[in-house]
């Protein structure tokens, strides 16, 4: 709250001791109290809220305070090991409510069901809350990145699409898998090795150094070759911490390198609305006639992984294989 940050702000002017109020002390002790005082940091992304409270608790005539840009994002964005501890115990919570979810979801279920299902199975098994609101989308649903689930049944040879995550002592887990009711055909199948290929080439060429500019470029120029050209519109990957979106991003506008405990996410995805059709020669004089080869669906394949001094060191221990329920 902005009373409990402004709190803290209190303690730690006590720990200089700082007199933060004339009225406490002789002009003579608040004079050099004022000197000696360092500059107290101001983010200027706090609420107005935020900074009313601060100037209750430190009046500006008696604490000085330097406008800072950034500082914050910046030291969140690189993990220590306390922190990635338990960030890889969020990330086994999730890992675990796919594999659960495996063998729990049918034909005939909705996708609000699985929602709920996998929710109760992260918050069961330890999780203190969700790291985002779960996307569980099937079918037409999965071509869109950020769908809600609803009242849309599961059908026999679909694709349901899970982007989820447990949150686990203030840090979150990000993941997406697909699951397949039933075997893809061919086309589809090429599509979701194409996602693949892309994410496993781009958390093979991470480590320090590597701009998050370059990760998208590759990524982009795989999903390319492999003839889906422009169908993934979104960002590649981005940071996680105690928000589920923090620094560092991978995408093409972040022209930054990489460095040792920035905690990423992977996430192709190629996302056909409109599915996909072909024209072929029917047999017996029937002429040339469009037949889908893909219907309208999305997939999507997301890891989530810390920058090591040498490489990228991946969370995520659900495996990349199809899998068909």
């Amino acid at each position: 709250t902005p009373m409990s940050a402004a709190r803290f702000v209190e303690q730690e002017l006590k720990e200089r001791d700082i007199q933060a109020s004339t009225g406490e002390s002789d002009a003579e002790e608040a004079a050099k109290a004022r000197e000696a005082a360092k500059p107290v940091a101001i983010e200027d992304d706090i609420t107005l809220a935020e900074f009313r409270a601060f100037q209750e608790i430190a009046p500006m005539q008696e604490v000085p305070a330097k406008e800072t840009h950034d500082v914050i994002k910046r030291l969140r964005a690189v993990k220590t090991e306390p922190e990635l501890i338990i960030m890889r115990k969020a990330q086994e919570i999730t890992d675990a409510a796919f594999e659960h979810m495996r063998t729990y979801v049918k034909p005939g279920m909705t996708e609000r069901e699985v929602q709920m299902e996998m929710d109760d199975f992260m918050l069961w098994s330890g999780a203190n809350s969700l790291a985002f609101s779960s996307i569980v989308a099937f079918g037409a649903n999965s071509a869109k990145p950020h769908a809600v689930p609803g009242d849309t049944v599961l059908e026999a040879g679909g694709v349901l699409l899970l982007d989820f995550g447990a949150k686990y002592r203030g840090y979150c887990s990000d993941m997406t898998r697909c699951l397949f009711l039933g075997a893809p055909a061919a086309p589809v199948k090429h599509m979701f090795d194409v996602v693949r290929e892309a994410n496993e080439a781009v958390e093979a060429m991470l480590k320090p150094g590597v701009l998050g500019a370059q990760a998208q470029e590759l990524a982009e120029q795989i999903i390319d070759k492999g003839g889906f050209g422009g169908r993934m519109g979104h960002g590649l990957g981005h940071g996680v911490g105690l928000d589920i979106h923090e620094e560092p991003l991978l995408n093409s506008r972040n022209l930054e390198p990489l460095v040792p405990g920035n905690v990423v996410t992977v996430e192709p995805g190629i996302y056909l609305p409109e599915g996909r059709s072909t024209q072929i020669n029917l047999p017996m004089g029937g002429g040339m006639t469009t037949v889908p080869i893909i219907p309208p669906m999305g997939i999507r394949l997301e890891d989530c992984g810390v920058i090591t001094e040498d490489g990228f060191d991946v969370f995520t221990k659900s495996p990349h294989d199809i899998v068909i329920i």
